[in-house]
C-alpha cells in the first residue's frame, strides 16, 4: 500500500525532504532538533519507503521535536547512509537513516527501549510487511508504538507475542472508554488564556511544526504557552495536554477537546493555549477541523496554506482551496478571526516564498511569514499584534 503511494506523486504530494528551498542551506538557527532528551525512553523510529514523505509525518516530526522518546535512528532502506535532518531541513541532526531493523539495532550498545511505527497511511492499517517488522522487534524485547487506527495492542498474534516478550504496546490513537467521555458543556469559556487554533487549508500541511515552532518562540518571549495535541504524532512527541480527535466518536469531540483545554488552564495557568489543527474545515473527507473550532473556541486561528499545491493529498480531483474562501469559511463557521497566515514553501525556492509572502499579506490584508525560512518573530510579532494585551506579560527567564 505504501510503496503504491510512493509512485503516485501527483496524489502523494510530499511536504518534506522537497519542501526545503534550494537555494538556502539550513534553517533558522534556533530550530535546533530538540531530540537529547537524554533522560527519555530510547526509540528507533520505522518508516520504511517515506521518511520526507506525507506518508512519514509521524516520522518527520519525531525527527523534528521529541520530549518523550530519545531518537536514535529512522528505518527507511529507500534513504539509507544519510542524516535524517539533511533529509528534511537541510542540516545535519546526528540521526542516520538505516535500511533495516537489524541495522539500526547492531549500531546501539543496548537494545533501544522502544520501536514506533512512524507513518500515517490513509488507511490507517498496517502491511503484512510491517507486521512483520514489529514481531521482530517484540521478539528483540522492544516496545511498540503505534498511531494506527487499527490497534495493535487488540491484534491476537502481536499482542501474545508482546506478552511472552514482557514488553508493552502503546495505541496512540486508543480513545478513553466512552463511560469516561464528556460532552461539551462550555467550561472552556472560562479558560483565561488566550485560544488560537493553527488550521490548514489541507491535511498534511503543516501544522503542527508550525504549532510547535510557535509555541517555543512565544515561551522564548516570557509569554507562557501550552500547546495541545489533538493527533497521534503530537502525543508522540510528548504533548502533556492532548487527544487523537480523529479516534474519538464525533458526539464526544468538542467535549473532550473542551477538557484537556481546561484541563492545561488549570494545570499550567498558561498566558496562551495553542491548539493543534487537523485537516481543513473545507475539506469534504474531514470534518475534525470543525470540532476542533466547536470545542475549542479559539479567539484567533492561524491559517497553514502550501502555495504550490495543486491538489488536497491523496485527493486528485480536489484541487486546493484558495486561502481567502478558506478564510470566509472559517470566520463564518465560528466567531473567530483569522489573525495571520503561514506557508507551508513545498516545491518553492526561497525567491517565491518572498513572492508568495508579500503578495498573500497584500491581498488577504493579514501577517504572513514561514514559521521554518523566517525569524521566529515574524511569527510571534502575528500573534502579538492580533493580542497586544500579551505586549504587557512580564518578561521571565525562559525555562
Amino acid at each position: 500500500m505504501e510503496t503504491e503511494n510512493a509512485e503516485k506523486p501527483t496524489t502523494r504530494l510530499s511536504i518534506m525532504g522537497p519542501q526545503a528551498p534550494p537555494d538556502r542551506s539550513a534553517p533558522h538557527p534556533s530550530r535546533a532538533v530538540k531530540h537529547l532528551n537524554t533522560g527519555a525512553p530510547t526509540a528507533i523510529v520505522y518508516c520504511e519507503g517515506n521518511f520526507g514523505r506525507i506518508d512519514g509525518k509521524t516520522a518527520n516530526g519525531l525527527v523534528r521535536h521529541s520530549q518523550a522518546y530519545r531518537i536514535l535512528s529512522i528505518i527507511d532502506n529507500r534513504l539509507a547512509g544519510r542524516d535524517s535532518g539533511q533529509v528534511l531541513d537541510n542540516v545535519s541532526n546526528g540521526i542516520p537513516i538505516l535500511e533495516d531493523i537489524e541495522a539500526a539495532v547492531m549500531r546501539e550498545a543496548s537494545i533501544p527501549d522502544t520501536l514506533i511505527y512512524g507513518m500515517a497511511p490513509s488507511t490507517g492499517k498496517l502491511s503484512e510487511e510491517d507486521r512483520e517488522v514489529i514481531l521482530d522487534a517484540i521478539a528483540l524485547g522492544m516496545n511498540i508504538v503505534s498511531g494506527l487506527h487499527e490497534y495493535l495492542g487488540d491484534d491476537l498474534a502481536i499482542s501474545t507475542a508482546a506478552h511472552a516478550a514482557n514488553v508493552t504496546i502503546r495505541d496512540i490513537r486508543k480513545p478513553r472508554p466512552s463511560k469516561d467521555m464528556r460532552l461539551f458543556d462550555g467550561s472552556v469559556s472560562d479558560v483565561t488564556a488566550i485560544r488560537i487554533a493553527i488550521l490548514g487549508t489541507d491535511c498534511a500541511i503543516g501544522k503542527r511544526t508550525t504549532a510547535t515552532v510557535l509555541a517555543t518562540a512565544l515561551n522564548a518571549r516570557g509569554i507562557k504557552t501550552i500547546l495541545v495535541g489533538t493527533g497521534q504524532t503530537g502525543l508522540m512527541q510528548g504533548a502533556k495536554y492532548g487527544i487523537a480527535m480523529d479516534a474519538v466518536p464525533p458526539q464526544f469531540c468538542c467535549g473532550e477537546l473542551e477538557r484537556v483545554i481546561v484541563a492545561a488552564s488549570d494545570g499550567e495557568d498558561p498566558d496562551v493555549i495553542l491548539i493543534e489543527g487537523q485537516g481543513a474545515l473545507s475539506h469534504p473527507a474531514f470534518c475534525t477541523s470543525a470540532f476542533i473550532l466547536r470545542g475549542s473556541q479559539p479567539q484567533g486561528v492561524i491559517l497553514q496554506h502550501a502555495p504550490k499545491r495543486p491538489h488536497r493529498c491523496d485527493f486528485p480531483a480536489f484541487p486546493m482551496p484558495d486561502p481567502k474562501s478558506e478564510i470566509v469559511l472559517i470566520e463564518a463557521f465560528a466567531e473567530t478571526r483569522v489573525v495571520g497566515l503561514t506557508i507551508n514553501h513545498e516545491a518553492m525556492t526561497d525567491a517565491e516564498v518572498g513572492l508568495a509572502i508579500e503578495t498573500l499579506s497584500r491581498d488577504l490584508g493579514i501577517p504572513v511569514t514561514d514559521a521554518l525560512t523566517r525569524p521566529d518573530v515574524h511569527l510571534t510579532d502575528m500573534v502579538l499584534a492580533a493580542f497586544p494585551q500579551l505586549r504587557t506579560v512580564p518578561l521571565v527567564a525562559a525555562e
